[in-house]
């Protein structure tokens, strides 16, 4: 095969060229159209959204910039002129670099050593040559980083600065960024913006994917929309709103507004006391955390990642061994106060404590991946059929509910959920555990990932829940949905509580200030 037509110059940029333009871009993996006919461009200097529902095919059409995918059919021109990007190098040597949700980083090297990892410039190689020059693009875009410090040693968001680092030092001038605030705070999405836009600035083209639209709409110059992997349209960020872009990416009109209702008949439903646990190697991950949860309202939890959140509803869920603490259920049906302190999930079960779970590991936790969606089902009712025989009516019958209710996109009821799309594996889990009547019901994280028209499907469950007099607890990412959606927000710092606020009266920034403070241990209802 011929070998492609590099750019003679790739430092040199082409005044009246875009940046990147892609034209009739298919790719098909067997018989799933994943991007169909797409055309894209891209300008210099300036921030493009990337904006579809999930399985749209936003992430693949990036893999092919970036050189992940190669593309089935059509042209890629950088500056004017056409590439064949076969591989991530290919791609570096067109000054493209992407930034992935998950960090590929080598845990125990320094910034700097993962920075330079695999260079190949030729030179001797000089670590404290590296970092004066690493140092000198820190100070060009504002980046605040230990260029010595050790990547265990660091927050996500010093994770992701090193990553965008390593492709600016690399000499990228177009980076792809996918979902780069899902884990962060608003300070730190703040300060993420403030150097994108420096880069923008320099002459930079930044592509974003996100499902934020608010965000969109504050960092972006141009935004794109995908559906079913078709190219929908670009329009400019200053021209349009978010029911313009939402009603893009779906086909329709969606409400944009969370509906909260007022908490009625709220009795304290489940009393938190002093929960502490360690992990594996003996560490504090939980410091004496203390809190209610209230039939008839929400309560959201928030803190950064690795806080103590996922420990704290597997604690009370039965799947976590306490040090220390008490979990006390006060029963609606008997009127009693259950201990559920180092209680299997079984036990509780068998309590009558309905507890619904639906965990941050989907198909690690929650369902398994080689069933089909009516076994994932029976999961939770196979013990109450005959001995030897199993009842596969009722299961089926909510499986075929579940699909219908919550637009489960698949091919039938049988399909096993490992080739369902994230989304969809996420509305299964969280139908199953609300078909369960539970009377607390938690839920980690049960929109990641998600477009707007699935989470909006979720919230309304929830609201659901709550108006069914359900105690909800709701640990979520995005600041601007906890506060739309809860009637409360514990703030977790460290595996320790640092606030509870009223969500209709807290900013967003008082939250993530709340989100980076040093609790005290044993910290209380009003975070004191």
């Amino acid at each position: 095969m011929k070998e492609e037509n590099p750019v003679s110059d790739p430092t040199k940029v082409t005044s009246n060229a875009p940046a990147i333009e892609l034209r009739g871009i298919t790719k098909t993996f067997g018989s799933v159209v994943a991007n169909n006919n797409v055309n894209l461009l891209v300008n210099r200097g300036e921030i493009l959204s990337i904006l579809g529902e999930n399985g749209s095919g936003k992430t693949t059409l990036m893999n092919m910039i970036s050189g992940i995918y190669f593309p089935d059919k059509g042209q890629i021109f950088i500056d004017g002129q056409e590439v064949l990007i076969r591989s991530p190098k290919d791609a570096f040597k067109y000054r493209i670099g992407m930034i992935h949700q998950h960090f590929k980083l080598v845990d125990l090297f320094t910034a700097t050593e993962n920075i330079v990892l695999g260079l190949e410039d030729g030179r001797k190689y000089d670590l404290a040559a590296y970092g004066k020059e690493i140092a000198a693009i820190c100070e060009q875009y504002g980046f605040v980083i230990d260029l010595n410090k050790k990547i265990y040693n660091m927050s996500v968001s010093e994770k992701q600065t090193v990553e965008i680092i390593k492709v600016l030092y690399r000499g990228a001038d177009i980076l792809i960024l996918d979902e780069p605030t899902a884990v962060l705070t608003p300070q730190e999405t703040e300060t993420l913006f403030a150097v994108l836009r420096r880069m923008r600035e320099a002459g930079k083209s930044i592509i974003i994917i996100t499902h934020k639209l608010h965000e969109v709409l504050s960092i972006s110059n141009r935004v794109s929309v995908l559906c079913k992997g078709q190219y929908i349209g670009t329009v400019n960020t200053a021209e349009t709103n978010e029911s313009e872009l939402t009603e893009m990416m779906v086909g329709k009109k969606i409400s944009l507004n969370i509906h909260r209702s007022e908490p009625k008949g709220v009795e304290d439903r489940l009393v938190v006391d002093n929960l502490r646990c360690v992990d594996r190697e003996g560490l504090p991950v939980l410091k004496g955390i203390s809190f209610t949860a209230k039939s008839g309202e929400i309560l959201g939890i928030a803190g950064i990642a690795g806080s103590g959140q996922r420990e704290l509803l597997e604690a009370i869920a039965g799947l976590q061994p306490l040090t220390e603490g008490t979990i006390t259920y006060n029963n609606p049906t008997s009127g009693k106060a259950e201990n559920l302190r180092d209680k299997t999930p079984t036990q509780i079960r068998e309590l009558g404590v309905r507890l619904s779970f639906v965990p941050e590991d989907r198909l690690g936790m929650g369902l398994v991946g080689n069933m089909d969606i009516v076994d994932n089902m029976m999961l939770r009712s196979y013990r109450k059929g005959p001995l030897g025989f199993l009842n596969r009516k009722p299961p089926a019958t909510l499986a075929d509910t579940i699909i219908s209710d919550l637009e489960v996109v698949t091919p039938s009821s049988k399909t096993p959920v490992r080739r369902l799309s994230g989304g969809n594996v996420q509305k299964v889990l969280v139908g199953r555990e609300i078909a369960s009547a539970p009377t607390v019901f938690m839920a980690a994280y049960p929109v990641r990932g998600l477009d707007i028209n699935s989470s909006f499907t979720i919230y309304n469950l929830l609201n659901e829940q709550k108006e069914k007099g359900v105690a909800v607890i709701f640990v979520g990412e995005d600041l601007d949905v906890l506060l739309e959606l809860c009637d409360r927000i514990l703030v977790i710092g460290s595996g320790a509580v640092t606030g509870v606020v009223d969500a209709r009266t807290v900013t967003k920034e008082q939250v993530g200030l709340l989100m980076t403070k040093t609790a005290q241990e044993g910290g209380t209802e009003d975070g004191e």
